[in-house]
């Protein structure tokens, strides 16, 4: 009798602490999804928060007056939603991004406060040179969002001036006439919106979102007392500010020239995406807007600025490709200057891969391993000028991918940030190839961008993880 009673006690016991459970699970999940939803009016008063900060001053974001036949060259429908869909992206958006370095002689009437000095000063405008230029497209289907660098010295078509640098579009006609020439460039493809940047608005922005860390490739010193441009860096992973993102995103001078400055440039924009690209970042718009606005200047409506920012915020780091303009160097005395010479049929692979140019079935065949130029960056430590020497310890890897019927596998010199995790770079957009081969390799990471070799179309970036997979690939499992 004592022995039913106390097992009746303790199913009455057990019966009582489930169901206290279950109201603390139900009660705790309906206070998880309040918190969930306040988050959600959070943003959303944020946004709007930050589209009456911007409605409402008297500084416009499009500071250039088109006229109708330049606005045309845009597509002016509408990439995000109504009401309170307005943060959505609605369809997939190209926005052609230019940097503008302008100095007083680059403008006609120049700031009273940048003559009779004994240097040229950088001036807040936008009617110079666009020295950095990079198309990005937004996509919502894929998820993806995909940025092409063109180097400020390719040589192109500029309607109405003749064959130049494409940085000399904006001079003679504009946004619209450097998107224009940009369209011819890249197969005609469609581009949405614009945004012109000053340089000093960059540096605003950098120190506006916090600054950056990234890994300074090499010491990096450079003296233009003409500019006033001292740049004095040391190598290693470092928490940059904005003026000294800028000398990083400035120097030129080494082998790569201004190829060198866009591998740079990228991985700062990597660097910024990843650590900027979230729901704060959204909440903090105003504050950012507020900081930049007199040095931008671009068609997209602030409605439009918070459904890209949103969607980047919601975008998968490995979806963020960065491919750069195929072609090569100019040679001495091929030109009467310096070019970066586009590679035409090169160029309309990466525009069918990767911004929805339509291809015959031709061009959709797989590119056969033979073909493919492969660079092994050894990047297992930071010892840069050692690695060359140190080929032993990655012949393996080199003979696995010649088994594998990879015929151009050469090693080349990488620029000193130490890896974990192995690198393969679809250094000209190939994602399929450079996955093709991680799948051979069985390690390592997949990135779409341009910060491998440069005369390669896949480049391995080697990290520490080969160490811990060499003894297979020697003893051939």
């Amino acid at each position: 009798m004592t022995s039913q009673r106390t097992s009746a006690e303790n199913n009455k016991s057990a019966k009582t602490k489930s169901r206290g459970k279950n109201f603390r699970k139900s009660k705790s999940g309906r206070w998880l999804w309040f918190a969930v939803g306040m988050s959600g009016i959070a943003m959303v008063s944020g946004m709007a928060g930050a589209l009456l900060a911007v409605s409402w001053d008297s500084t416009p974001l499009q500071q250039a007056q088109l006229t109708a036949k330049e606005a045309a060259v845009f597509d002016g429908d509408r990439i995000s939603g109504n009401g309170f869909q307005f943060s959505q992206l609605t369809r997939p958006v190209n926005i052609l991004v230019m940097g503008m370095s302008v100095l007083p002689p680059d403008v006609q009437n120049p700031p009273s406060d940048s003559k009779a000095l004994s240097y040229l000063p950088q001036v807040n405008s936008f009617d110079g040179l666009a020295d950095v230029m990079l198309l990005i497209k937004f996509d919502p289907e894929t998820k993806k969002i995909v940025m092409l660098s063109i180097p400020r010295d390719t040589r192109t078509e500029i309607e109405g001036h003749g064959v130049k640098k494409i940085n000399a579009a904006n001079v003679d006609g504009g946004p619209a006439l450097t998107a224009k020439t940009a369209s011819n460039l890249l197969g005609g493809v469609g581009i949405d919106r614009y945004v012109r940047i000053n340089v000093l608005g960059v540096g605003k922005l950098i120190d506006a979102l916090g600054g950056v860390s990234v890994y300074v490739p090499k010491d990096m010193k450079y003296k233009d007392d003409s500019q006033h441009l001292y740049i004095n860096l040391k190598a290693g992973k470092q928490h940059l500010q904005g003026d000294q993102a800028l000398q990083l995103l400035r120097f030129r001078h080494d082998e790569l020239g201004d190829i060198g400055r866009i591998q740079r440039q990228q991985m700062v924009l990597r660097a910024l995406i990843e650590q900027s690209l979230n729901p704060t970042t959204l909440t903090r718009l105003p504050e950012i807007l507020n900081t930049v606005k007199d040095n931008i200047d671009t068609n997209l409506t602030v409605e439009e600025l918070v459904a890209l920012v949103g969607f980047g915020s919601r975008t998968n780091r490995s979806n963020m490709q960065m491919l750069m303009l195929p072609g090569r160097f100019s040679e001495n005395g091929e030109y009467d200057a310096s070019y970066w010479i586009p590679q035409k049929r090169a160029i309309r692979k990466v525009m069918i891969q990767n911004f929805g140019l339509e291809s015959s079935s031709l061009e959709s065949q797989i590119t056969d391993p033979a073909s493919l130029r492969v660079a092994i960056q050894d990047s297992t430590d930071g010892d840069s000028e050692a690695r060359p020497r140190n080929r032993s310890q990655i012949r393996p890897l080199i003979a696995a991918l010649e088994k594998a019927g990879y015929r151009n596998v050469f090693i080349s010199k990488s620029w000193g940030e130490p890896l974990e995790t192995t690198h393969i770079i679809a250094q000209q957009g190939d994602s399929d190839s450079a996955e093709s081969i991680r799948n051979i390799l069985g390690f390592g990471e997949v990135r779409v961008e341009s910060t491998g070799n440069i005369g390669s179309d896949i480049s391995i970036q080697v990290g520490k993880d080969w160490l811990q997979n060499k003894a297979l690939f020697e003893t051939g499992n």
